[in-house]
């Protein structure tokens, strides 16, 4: 699928991996819908866009009713501005670690559990089914494979090997890899692609809060190279996966051959 001429959203694209994403489209020729709770550093995003090419709307991915309003928001700018919607890339994450049972042996909170839990998989799970609503009924332009469009959810390689104080984050983004395959075939009778993408460790506003001596330890524990992950690089992968037919059902690791260890 070629990104120009079209329409993609992104939740969290007011920074870290999804503002990378939104710049990555824009530069492709493609416009960009910002969804994001912060107003402005997405309209900051947008400004820094060419003229026309991003537009920002308020989301709270905890809230359905709003989802369901940046969504109509877009598609509506999307037929105004006759670039149809070929893609959802929800990016939108938070990460609050947490042993499961704390240094006293109490269990932890079940309230940060259910955000990061309700942020990461449900925020994705929901924008992706209102998204792919209307990505259903794209017309296929031509495409001689009748595609109409792609889905790029956002897991982590903490689905695979995570860390103590990892319970919930990982139960997160191992169910949104998890779902790649079965949302592939629910959606191929449409033309509509999905691909989750497990970044390792990359710059982003999350590993910003990380404690300096974890994130070097991290990065040591990387094979090649050895450092964070730049987001142009992850958003540089999602554009391949956009443009690829062939990527589908699948995860794909992007980790710089990190294997995460208990703990640093």
């Amino acid at each position: 699928m070629k990104i120009a001429g079209r329409t993609f959203v992104v939740s969290g694209g007011a920074s870290g991996l999804g503002q990378a994403c939104v710049e990555e489209i824009c530069r492709q020729g493609g416009h960009a819908a910002v969804l994001d709770v912060n107003e402005e550093n997405g309209a900051a995003v947008v400004q820094s866009q060419p003229a026309g090419a991003a537009r920002f709307f308020a989301c709270d991915v905890l809230e359905a009713d709003s989802v369901t309003a940046a969504v109509d928001g877009v598609a509506a700018w999307a037929r105004e501005t006759r670039k149809p919607l070929g893609g959802v890339i929800p990016a939108a994450g938070v990460g609050s670690p947490a042993t499961i049972l704390d240094r006293d042996g109490a269990p932890f909170d079940m309230d940060t559990f259910n955000f990061v839990v309700d942020i990461n998989l449900r925020g994705t799970v929901d924008l992706v089914r209102q998204c792919v609503a209307y990505l259903a009924k794209a017309d296929l332009d031509g495409n001689p494979d009748g595609e109409r469009g792609v889905v790029v959810m956002v897991s982590s390689v903490a689905a695979y090997d995570g860390q103590r104080g990892q319970v919930a984050y990982a139960a997160s983004k191992g169910a949104v890899a998890s779902m790649a395959l079965p949302m592939a075939r629910d959606l191929s009778r449409y033309g509509v692609r999905c691909v989750a993408v497990a970044p390792g460790i990359f710059d982003s506003r999350m590993t910003a809060a990380m404690p300096p001596k974890l994130l070097t330890g991290l990065a040591a524990a990387t094979e090649f190279p050895r450092r964070a992950g730049q987001p142009h690089e992850f958003a540089q992968l999602v554009r391949q996966i956009i443009e690829n037919p062939m990527l589908n059902g699948t995860v794909i690791r992007l980790d710089g051959g990190l294997r995460m260890p208990s703990k640093i």
